[in-house]
């Protein structure tokens, strides 16, 4: 029955950005590797380039944690829909500056400066991840590429790392294009990797590995298009509908018929909104019959 093998302690296919959540599957650990690398020999500039979906976001929450563990100090900012003039302020509240600092009566421009100076004199690197620059105001663009660009000493052990969509790369700046170590491409899963991702998801829940069949995890697969967060998205629904029917595990009609009732959604988000966070569920839900929670 449903209810013995599709049962778990904590909810599944959340979207969570939290890095409990994150699977490390072959892309993400070179990209890990990769950003590892940038920061152990003192390169200025890394990108990140993926389209929506990809798990841009994601691997920067993973990359702070990891990157933190090299003794970097790093701070996270999206860009999205800042609004012009705000960058700076918000990039200063994700550094860790005592009191006094923060009161101090200077601009935030030389506040920043003086962190990242201070961190060179004791051979700290800074790592300042800025997620989607493609889509972030002109002011804080121009910023970023002085960052990268200056030759101080101060800027010495500051890495920039700018994730963008490929079709977002014109807007990003010369000197970040120009100076980047290295260029990270976030790819598609291969239906092994999505395989993979559903088991480990559904055993970090606390479920048994196996609850979507072979013939769902290929179906699921193709639809997806090997996109993470739309993988997610279709397995937590395509799980919804299973405990709906009281299905003993998900099959690949279940997820055709998630699909189905999705797809029109999902074609228009992607055409029209194609820069949109939000689930791609959110206009429409699908009509399944919801009979029991599914985590305790």
């Amino acid at each position: 029955m449903v209810r013995d093998r599709l049962t778990f302690t904590d909810p599944p296919f959340t979207g969570s950005l939290e890095p409990e959540s994150f699977y490390c599957g072959a892309v993400q650990e070179e990209a890990l590797a990769r950003l590892e690398w940038v920061v152990e020999e003192r390169q200025r500039s890394c990108l990140v380039v993926g389209d929506s979906g990809m798990g841009k976001s994601h691997l920067a929450a993973v990359a702070a944690r990891r990157l933190g563990g090299l003794g970097a100090e790093v701070a996270v900012l999206s860009l999205r829909g800042l609004p012009t003039g705000e960058w700076l302020d918000l990039l200063l509240e994700r550094l860790p500056l005592d009191p006094l600092s923060r009161a101090e009566p200077l601009r935030a421009w030389q506040k920043l400066e003086n962190r990242l100076r201070e961190n060179a004199l004791m051979e700290r690197p800074t790592a300042l991840i800025f997620d989607d620059i493609d889509l972030g105001p002109a002011d804080a663009v121009e910023g970023i590429e002085r960052l990268v660009a200056a030759v101080e000493p101060r800027f010495s052990r500051t890495l920039v790392v700018a994730t963008a969509s490929p079709a977002g790369l014109a807007a990003v700046p010369a000197a970040v294009r120009r100076r980047a170590a290295v260029r990270i491409e976030l790819t598609p899963w291969s239906e092994a990797e999505v395989a993979a991702f559903l088991a480990h998801e559904l055993r970090r829940a606390g479920g048994v590995d196996d609850g979507f069949s072979p013939e769902a995890v290929a179906t699921l697969s193709r639809f997806a298009g090997g996109v993470p967060r739309t993988v997610v998205t279709l397995a937590r629904l395509a799980l919804v509908a299973a405990a709906g029917d009281a299905a003993e595990r998900v099959d690949a009609a279940t997820v055709e018929r998630v699909w189905r009732e999705l797809a029109p959604t999902w074609t228009d988000e992607r055409q029209h909104d194609d820069q949109a966070a939000a689930s791609p569920t959110a206009a429409q839900a699908p009509r399944f019959q919801v009979v029991r929670r599914l985590w305790d």
